[in-house]
């Protein structure tokens, strides 16, 4: 389980970067990079991070299912992810 408090930090810089998407978009389309660079850092969508949606773990997320590996493995094996069946060779 990742600390609460980062977890917090990721969700308040989602809600800056929806604030910013229009702003920063008619800067960039101006081609206005002082007017981009006065902009707060966290509203920029390549500062965000892909966390897991149960444990907050940033490492080894899963796209697809939106899912750390551990998670995904956990749930998979349980059988509660539609579609997904343990391999054997």
């Amino acid at each position: 389980m990742a600390k609460k408090s980062i977890v917090a930090r990721d969700a308040k810089r989602i809600k800056m970067i929806d604030q910013y998407a229009v702003k920063r978009a008619e800067l960039k389309e101006l081609g206005d990079l002082e007017g981009l660079a006065k902009l707060p850092r966290n509203s920029s969508p390549t500062r965000r991070t892909n966390r897991c949606v149960e444990t907050g773990r940033s490492r080894g997320y899963m796209r697809q299912f939106g899912l750390s590996r551990l998670s995904f493995r956990e749930h998979a094996s349980k059988g509660e992810i539609p579609g997904v069946t343990k391999s054997s060779w």
